[in-house]
């Protein structure tokens, strides 16, 4: 991190400040955004935690995902929706675009209403 400082020395510096870090194990990373999903391959995680605010160091290959702009809903998982939330076909039309097309989202945010 710093030229002439060892590992050892650096981990000491940071206890004394009270930096606590801990290395994630993590298979993959995914962020979700509007437009797009960011998909960190191979990562490399840290939780940092100083003074009570915990963030998180990200390293890996990022691959970018554009999401499609309407999810195809098939009469199947219309269906689905509306045995599971006994809910109306134009609300439950309109509750699995909002979730992309993801069923177990679209019933809850039915339920939850």
């Amino acid at each position: 991190m710093f030229p002439g400082v060892s590992p050892r020395e650096m981990n000491k510096a940071m206890r004394k400040l009270g930096i606590k870090q801990e290395e994630i194990d993590a298979e993959m990373v995914i962020i979700k955004t509007p437009g797009k999903d960011l998909v960190i391959k191979n990562p490399q995680v840290s939780r940092v935690n100083m003074m009570g605010q915990e963030t998180f160091q990200v390293a890996g290959s990022i691959e970018e995902i554009e999401k499609d702009a309407k999810a195809e809903i098939s009469e199947e998982d219309i269906s689905t929706v509306i045995d599971q939330t006994h809910c109306g076909k134009e609300e439950v039309i309109e509750a699995l675009e909002k979730s992309n097309g993801n069923l177990a989202e679209a019933i809850l945010r039915l339920q939850s209403r």
